[in-house]
């Protein structure tokens, strides 16, 4: 499915983009340019208004005075007008072990939205609601070919001995991550396709 099908066909009515940063006092936004080149992208493609000014400056003026490290997360309306939430940044213990269970809702590897950080969160809120909280941290799509995505709110990466991590490739339908994209920039990760 295209993206202008989608948009044609009204899956896409009145959605947002949105990209969630980790903000440290002292040292700003964490991998700041590459989540504003997914936007500025996805913006560019989807027809949305985006000024980079206003952008910046709705962040700045959202972040200062605070003392301690945020979740920030903007969202872009397609007239260009950007809103931002913050809270508290709250890190994951380093021994976490998450409980995994694989969503029977399936992704369509054709959906171009899907490579896009948008508000159109419905499929992930659905694979989530398949298992209790207490059954699953995260819960993992395949597409209609069965291949690992990705997460409801993480990219796959698989450790498999032999060099460096695997995620699943762009087609199989997901979306690019900032981190995912850090790491296959640094030769730490390579695309893969695994079911």
């Amino acid at each position: 499915m295209s993206v202008e099908s989608a948009l044609r066909d009204g899956d896409g009515a009145g959605f947002e983009l949105i990209e969630t940063m980790r903000w440290e006092p002292g040292s700003g936004f964490l991998r700041f340019e590459r989540h504003l080149a997914r936007l500025y992208a996805s913006a560019a493609e989807l027809g949305f208004a985006c000024d980079p000014e206003r952008i910046g400056d709705v962040l700045s003026n959202t972040v200062n005075g605070h003392g301690i490290a945020l979740r920030v997360r903007l969202a872009l309306r397609r007239n260009g007008e950007g809103t931002v939430a913050v809270q508290p940044y709250e890190p994951l213990p380093a021994d976490k072990v998450w409980r995994l269970q694989l969503a029977r809702i399936r992704l369509d590897s054709t959906n171009l939205l899907l490579r896009h950080k948008t508000s159109l969160r419905q499929v992930y809120t659905h694979a989530r609601a398949e298992y209790l909280a207490t059954r699953a941290d995260e819960v993992l799509l395949a597409n209609e070919r069965g291949e690992l995505c990705e997460g409801t709110i993480t990219n796959l990466f698989a450790d498999f001995g032999d060099g460096p991590l695997a995620t699943p490739r762009l087609d199989c339908g997901l979306l690019p991550g900032i981190l995912r994209g850090e790491l296959l920039d640094e030769g730490r990760a390579v695309e893969a396709i695994y079911s």
